[in-house]
């Protein structure tokens, strides 16, 4: 099946990231966005065939491939990252309150691994400067907005901060995802343990309900997990997942075990890791989360997709939609064309 994407853009993509390559991977990631940016008005529309349009919780997708949430944080690149060709784009991690993150540096390529170290910490404008970004994007493919909480937030408030969040982003977004598995905001992960989840989950279920009088629209409610999670850790979330009835789960985020990368980064280097070294720990959560919820249950795979053959595999182990972010970063557009020319029809 012949898919065609902007053979500009993977020219660019092609020229640009060596030298990207040699800068500092922060610098690297907003320069790309910039160029991207302002390159977009000279490059067509992708072409992408039909019968790869899937449906889940209730969206339709033009196929089943999309941005992960972190790449784009503030919605500023929203319609220049949509021209390549994704099926959505999930935004965020957004907080109520701008916030700076973490201190430089905190992203670290592995580049032998394919592999992205990160301790961002939700750095991102806030959730109004967002907004206003997706009120005048032109992209029209499924808006997706992760939400989180803002680091100063003890963690005992933290609905009140995704509850703020919901509200904002309601009018706008097509899923919102309930992002409780970053590393790097401290505590955070707390919120994937029954009752912090409960406790969460029930009041953005309540505050929905009322959005959705308020808006005439439902919008899905998503939940990303952590690749770090025990078999019994993720049965007893996917119990409570099932009992809500949440519209989804994001599996997964990144992962605080560095022991896949040899050598072992050196100790500033700690975070979150992304890319290949990922991809098996996501799929076995992706497989333990097919058996516990259902065949019919929506899941979206990311973490370590960085070729067309992982996408399959990530597929095959019960994902519905895939995201990719690493591989994106390493490969630029040519991985997109890759993984559309793969995907089962």
């Amino acid at each position: 099946m012949e898919v065609h994407l902007s053979r500009a853009a993977t020219a660019l993509a092609r020229a640009g990231l060596p030298l990207l390559r040699r800068l500092d991977p922060e610098v690297a990631h907003d320069l790309g966005l910039a160029g991207l940016n302002c390159l977009r008005p000279f490059w067509p529309a992708p072409i992408i065939p039909a019968a790869l349009a899937v449906r889940h919780f209730g969206l339709q997708f033009s196929h089943p491939l999309g941005l992960a949430a972190g790449f784009d944080k503030n919605g500023d690149y929203l319609d220049a990252l949509g021209a390549l060709g994704f099926s959505h784009i999930e935004l965020g991690t957004v907080t109520p309150r701008p916030q700076a993150g973490n201190p430089k540096p905190r992203l670290f390529r592995i580049s032998g691994s394919e592999a992205l170290i990160n301790r961002m910490g939700f750095n991102n404008k806030g959730v109004d400067h967002l907004v206003s970004r997706l009120a005048r994007a032109r992209y029209r493919g499924v808006r997706g907005v992760s939400i989180g909480k803002n680091v100063d937030t003890p963690i005992e408030n933290a609905p009140d901060d995704y509850v703020a969040c919901l509200r904002k982003v309601y009018a706008h977004a097509d899923y919102v995802a309930v992002n409780v598995s970053s590393p790097n905001t401290e505590r955070l992960r707390e919120l994937q343990a029954r009752a912090g989840l409960q406790r969460l989950l029930g009041t953005l279920l309540e505050e929905r309900l009322a959005l959705q009088q308020r808006y005439a629209k439902r919008v899905p409610l998503l939940i990303k997990v952590a690749p770090d999670l025990s078999p019994e850790q993720l049965s007893a979330l996917a119990q409570e997942v099932r009992s809500v009835q949440l519209d989804g789960v994001i599996a997964t985020n990144t992962s605080t075990d560095l022991s896949a990368l040899r050598p072992p980064p050196a100790a500033e280097q700690r975070g979150g890791l992304s890319g290949a070294p990922l991809h098996p720990s996501s799929v076995k959560i992706i497989s333990q989360l097919r058996a516990e919820l259902g065949a019919d249950f929506p899941i979206i795979g990311v973490g370590g997709i960085v070729s067309a053959e992982q996408a399959r595999a990530t597929l095959r182990h019960g994902a519905n939609l895939l995201q990719i972010y690493t591989g994106f970063a390493y490969r630029g557009s040519a991985l997109i064309e890759e993984i559309l020319q793969a995907l089962p029809v």
